[in-house]
């Protein structure tokens, strides 16, 4: 990790996308992590370990490739980051430039990821990938389900 002490909540966060999300350096899961931190929120049934998370970041590259992470808003308070992401990629199978938000919460101590909770548009990236109908969103909310052959 580059030197954590000159660095800025903000730019730790934006280091821990570049490394992990951008260039695959899934090492720095457990070099930014706290050993007893999880991940919360993208599953909201249960936390992710960095091992849980090195698999989930492994799937996600496997479906969209030349992925960037951009914070549109941060707010900072005390130990605390909020960032709202706007995820640039493209579709692995076809290219197709896709783009999508989330946020994201962090709570740093000794400059290492001790909290931390995500949320990330699945509904719009699933569709934007082929695997949900366009609209499905708009289809849900009239009731209607999602049919599968």
């Amino acid at each position: 990790m580059t030197n954590s002490a000159q660095m800025t909540n903000k730019d730790m966060l934006q280091f821990w996308f570049d490394e992990v999300w951008t260039k695959r350096n899934y090492d720095a899961i457990e070099q930014m992590f706290k050993p007893d931190a999880e991940a919360n929120g993208l599953f909201p049934a249960f936390g992710l370990s960095t091992a849980d998370y090195r698999d989930l970041a492994l799937a996600i590259r496997h479906l969209i490739s030349d992925l960037q992470v951009i914070f549109s808003h941060a707010l900072e308070q005390d130990d605390w980051l909020a960032v709202r992401t706007v995820i640039k990629a493209n579709r692995a199978d076809t290219l197709e430039p896709i783009e999508v938000t989330g946020q994201v919460f962090v709570r740093f101590e000794e400059n290492r990821i001790a909290e931390i909770y995500s949320h990330l548009d699945f509904f719009s990236l699933f569709e934007k990938l082929g695997q949900l109908p366009r609209d499905a969103l708009a289809i849900c909310l009239t009731g209607e389900g999602l049919q599968w052959k």
